[in-house]
């Protein structure tokens, strides 16, 4: 099983390939909403570096949002130009689960967050309940300063945090807010590959021709497109 993983949602980006029990090749970049002319220049060499052609990938995953209008539509875009041609099953992940998916050992909260813009940060609680892994709160356009006025006990904060943003959490929840340090808490192509791996063994797959975007929701459930002006702050 060969996994091409796709994530531009946001102005962090990257690209995987992903077989079972190994990584070949994993890359992250920061961009200014650049998604649409950097990422197939990277995909090709991606895979002209392993020696592979699409053909041989067995599927293709990518990150649906929230995000960047923008970043999230170029990422759809290039993985249905692949898929299709191909016939390559493709399967979609949201942002926020490829985010949280490294702590679900964690017997605490865990707030994942992406930015979107203008003081604003997309979010989603996830916790383990009776063993299970679970999103415990949808996702939802909000700030830190309302993550804090509802966290009334330890959690993890994980994601996109500046530093300055990690001061607030810290003064305003003290030993309650906790924050791994930056490289464990980034959102990582290959934690999709690997969220997109369970969904196949049990042959879950996405429809090429309808998969469309996650949008964030307003507290009051409005969907909600990421306003690019100001992204990723």
């Amino acid at each position: 099983m060969m996994i091409l993983a796709i994530d531009t949602a946001t102005c962090f980006a990257g690209l995987a390939l992903w077989e079972k029990d190994h990584l070949w090749a994993e890359e992250v970049w920061h961009t200014r909403l650049n998604h649409s002319v950097e990422l197939m220049p990277r995909i090709q060499r991606m895979l002209a570096t392993q020696r592979l052609g699409v053909e041989r990938l067995t599927a293709i995953a990518v990150a649906l949002g929230p995000g960047s209008f923008t970043g999230v539509r170029a990422g759809l875009a290039a993985a249905k130009g692949l898929a299709l041609p191909y016939r390559i099953p493709l399967v979609g992940v949201s942002t926020l689960d490829v985010t949280a998916y490294p702590f679900q050992q964690s017997d605490l909260p865990v707030w994942a967050v992406i930015s979107a813009g203008r003081g604003r940060i997309g979010a989603a609680c996830y916790q383990r309940r009776e063993e299970e892994w679970k999103q415990v709160i949808a996702p939802q356009l909000t700030t830190f300063e309302a993550l804090c006025a509802r966290t009334h006990a330890p959690a993890l904060f994980v994601g996109e945090i500046l530093a300055a943003e990690v001061a607030l959490l810290r003064s305003h929840l003290g030993d309650k807010a906790i924050v791994p340090p930056p490289a464990l808490r980034a959102r990582r192509a290959s934690y999709l590959a690997e969220l997109a791996a369970a969904r196949l063994a049990n042959h879950d797959v996405d429809d090429a021709m309808t998969l469309a975007p996650i949008y964030l929701q307003t507290p009051e459930g409005h969907a909600l497109v990421t306003e690019e002006p100001g992204f990723g702050r």
